[in-house]
């Protein structure tokens, strides 16, 4: 099987965390001897590229982060440029988020499967997993205990040509976060996450303090 994929993030490949995503993912994919060819939205020199192979493929995955319940505005603008292939095409999706709640990226999952119907292709299914937003954040080892897992979907994909199988929804880990849970992350957040963040705005070249509010 061959493989066309689309990083659909609108970050660089460099601060994209969707396409170190799909570099564990592929690991995983292509070790039975499936192959595949990839190309980055963010990257509009590529948009011909992508379109002919898009015509040319009849296996398509599409990964892409999802930002507040709504998918990237640069990636509808590329796809907003195909036609529909009413050919046997099949298209799967990875959608990640810095959510952890599964029950946060659903409405983007639904919009997903919509989607495929107008692209004039076949579902293959939606791999859902939040809690990735720092993972451009981390280096080596730490980084990849966040994508690690992705190298076992890339199995699962590779094998089923998508991802209907309760090995890709167990995937997703909860729903809802558990009560109990909430509120140790909230604590964390308000003591640990507030230092690591103002770190890293310091980093980013921020003098401000987080809580500063100019327009009060």
């Amino acid at each position: 099987m061959h493989v066309l994929i689309i990083n659909g993030s609108p970050r660089v490949k460099q601060f994209s965390n969707t396409d170190k995503i799909l570099a564990k993912f592929t690991e995983g994919m292509c070790e039975n001897g499936t192959t595949f060819e990839q190309y980055e939205v963010s990257d509009r020199k590529q948009w011909d590229d992508i379109r002919k192979a898009y015509y040319a493929n009849s296996n398509i995955l599409i990964a892409l982060p999802l930002y507040v319940e709504c998918i990237p505005g640069l990636l509808m603008e590329f796809l907003e440029t195909l036609s529909p292939k009413n050919d046997g095409t099949r298209i799967a999706y990875i959608l990640q988020s810095g959510f952890a709640e599964g029950v946060q990226l659903r409405c983007g999952e639904a919009y997903l499967e919509k989607l495929t119907g107008y692209l004039g292709c076949e579902y293959a299914g939606t791999l859902v997993k939040g809690d990735n937003f720092s993972i451009r954040f981390f280096e080596g080892a730490q980084q990849d205990r966040v994508t690690g897992p992705y190298t076992e979907m890339g199995r699962e994909y590779a094998a089923n040509a998508g991802f209907d199988t309760d090995k890709c929804r167990a995937f997703t880990g909860f729903e809802v976060m558990p009560a109990h849970l909430r509120l140790i992350l909230k604590v964390v957040f308000r003591t640990v996450g507030r230092v690591m963040f103002k770190k890293i705005a310091v980093g980013w070249g921020c003098t401000k303090p987080l809580d500063y509010r100019p327009y009060q």
